[in-house]
């Protein structure tokens, strides 16, 4: 084989690994990093996780256009987004409110439709109520917007702050943490590896 036909070879396997990797990322799977501890302790700073990209509908690659519908984010889901007051940042959050839903604050409970929710998941660290964080009127969810909240309820900058999401805006559905660890190396979570997030 000439070193002609072999570098033609390699070129054409590696521009078939990126496409590979630039479809699979498109609409299959997308990593994340989790930057802080708004959704301790679901998620530690140092996590590093999969998302879906196919749970609520595929997309044209690089457009919020859906050509084929596969489902909607529910109650409970950890979803990441593109944050509303500034769409060149990744946020992480968990819906807890969907299209049609009353949402509101009661010294630091949720409520949803009138009804208590509980949340096994989430963690209050200080026991000081602030109106808006902890205590916030009812709000209602129109059609093509979420609620979202972190675990670390008192920790977390989220729809309580600063608003809905969009339904357009969200990327997909977290899955899957493939590493977890403090930094370069030292004290790998090897606990958290492997770890579903469904």
């Amino acid at each position: 084989m000439s070193h002609r036909s072999m570098f033609w070879e390699y070129a054409e396997a590696l521009l078939i690994a990126i496409v590979l990797a630039l479809v699979i990322r498109a609409f299959v799977l997308q990593p994340f990093t989790i930057p802080s501890g708004s959704m301790l302790p679901t998620l530690q700073k140092g996590d590093y996780l999969f998302i879906t990209r196919f749970d609520y509908g595929i997309k044209i690659p690089f457009t919020d256009k859906e050509i084929v519908h596969t489902g909607d984010p529910q109650h409970g889901d950890i979803i990441v987004f593109r944050y509303p007051k500034d769409e060149s940042m990744d946020y992480i959050k968990r819906v807890v409110g969907v299209p049609g839903d009353v949402v509101e604050m009661r010294d630091k409970q949720l409520y949803r439709n009138g009804e208590k929710v509980t949340e096994a998941y989430i963690i209050n660290t200080d026991p000081h109520s602030y109106p808006g964080r902890d205590n916030m009127s009812p709000r209602s969810i129109p059609e093509g917007y979420y609620f979202v909240m972190g675990d670390n309820r008192d920790g977390s900058a989220d729809s309580r702050e600063w608003g809905l999401v969009p339904r357009a805006n969200i990327h997909g559905k977290a899955w899957f943490l493939y590493w977890s660890w403090d930094d370069w190396f030292t004290n790998v979570h090897w606990d958290r590896i492997g770890t579903m997030l469904r």
